[in-house]
């Protein structure tokens, strides 16, 4: 299965590390504060309303550093801009350590969020046109399983920390471990050259007006149908895993040692689901990997909150649910790359991904409301269906791109 991978340049295995530790640190500082929910709802006395606007702040404000951070990719290139967002967010995640109270939190994830938009437009595009067309699929599908090892991480971490450290101390640190990606920028820097082709159009993207290049003819029809699936992939998603340390604490009354160790099992399952969806991306194409996984999770997430299992048969349940779920992002990055010429391919990804990034990061909000109502687990149904609905109409409009050259998007001189 990994017999291609010898036959990478020097040059493509460098950026797929990079890309992956990027976006493994990425997961570990976005995650930590679905870890920390727990301890700020003790500590704090918030709400479960006050921490869904928390994380959608973050995820909210995302939408715009990722559309800008694919625009200014476009122009002075996709690992300068790369360097930046890792920079930004690595830093923000380490200062919510220091927040005193809501309000400070609230500032710091956004401006957290700002820099983690940033990065995976960058290291999408980035990872996309370095890689050649037959591999394209397999190498961003893998690439993406570093959000799994990032998540794991940050479970692993929570687990260390709430087991060994007083609460109030525990959340902080977890926080603190944020800065850690920073020290990726330093070999990023070394040993990761700027794609070909997008040196050969950057001189295109200039101006602010850039900013709107991928929302008018003959870009804008696939541009919104894009940015619908990725909603509903986005909000589906954040509506269940951002809760659901809570929900494994508080209904299922399980410790912090508990929780993390369900959720390492259903992240395992997550990292298997991002493999497999890698290799399927370039098996069966892109469209039907999406479809697969979408379907699959519209069942494996009702029998996980709702079926009346005891918390020994869930363990194996959040396996395959996390197995499922996941793989629907491992051809995202790839079936974008194909979907747009190079000169508007930053800014298209960018605000394709983050447009559905920022949209769906309502959903988290609105769990939170309507937890109140309906109970958690109901919450997190209701809005992670309405998110797999979304996908599954945006797909039937969207082509299939596999075995794409990049070459044949690019208009005739």
């Amino acid at each position: 299965m990994l017999a291609w991978m010898r036959d990478l340049t020097a040059r493509e295995r460098r950026t797929m590390i990079a890309c992956f530790g990027g976006w493994s640190l990425d997961a570990l500082d976005v995650q930590i504060f679905s870890f920390v929910i727990p301890a700020l709802l003790a500590i704090w006395h918030i709400s479960t309303a006050e921490a869904g606007e928390l994380a959608t702040i973050t995820l909210l404000v995302s939408a715009f550093g990722g559309w800008i951070a694919g625009a200014v990719a476009d122009r002075i290139g996709r690992v300068r801009v790369l360097q930046i967002a890792i920079l930004w967010y690595a830093v923000f995640t380490f200062l919510c350590g220091f927040a005193q109270d809501f309000n400070q939190l609230f500032v710091l994830r956004a401006l957290q969020g700002f820099g983690f938009g940033g990065e995976w437009a960058a290291g999408a595009v980035l990872m996309g046109e370095v890689i050649r067309d037959q591999y394209r699929g397999r190498a961003v599908g893998l690439v993406q399983t570093g959000w799994s090892i990032g998540w794991g991480t940050a479970a692993l971490m929570f687990t260390l920390l709430f087991a060994f450290l007083p609460e109030t101390v525990a959340w902080r640190a977890m926080f603190w471990i944020g800065l850690a990606p920073a020290l990726l920028v330093f070999w990023i820097r070394r040993f990761v050259e700027e794609p070909e082709i997008s040196q050969q159009r950057r001189a295109a993207a200039t101006g602010w007006m850039h900013l709107f290049a991928a929302l008018k003819p003959p870009y804008l029809a696939t541009t919104w149908r894009v940015a619908m699936m990725v909603t509903g992939a986005q909000g589906s998603s954040y509506a269940l895993t951002v809760f659901l340390p809570t929900y494994l604490k508080t209904e299922r009354h399980m410790s912090s040692v508990g929780t993390g160790s369900y959720l390492i099992v259903l992240i395992l399952g997550a990292f298997c689901g991002f493999v497999s969806g890698a290799f399927l991306a370039d098996a069966i194409g892109r469209r039907n990997t999406f479809f697969v996984s979408v379907l699959g999770s519209v069942v494996m997430m009702l029998i996980y909150m709702l079926a009346p299992l005891s918390n020994e048969m869930i363990l194996p349940v959040g396996f395959v649910l996390g197995y499922i779920n996941l793989m629907m992002f491992s051809p995202m990055g790839s079936f974008m790359t194909e979907l747009f010429p190079t000169a508007v391919r930053g800014v298209a990804q960018g605000f394709c991904y983050n447009a559905g990034r920022g949209i769906g990061a309502i959903f988290p909000a609105m769990v939170g409301f309507l937890a109140k109502q309906l109970g958690l687990a109901n919450a997190i149904v209701v809005f992670s269906g309405l998110g797999f609905a979304v996908m599954i109409v945006a797909l039937l409009m969207l082509p299939e791109t596999k075995g794409r050259a990049l070459s044949s998007l690019e208009p005739a001189e």
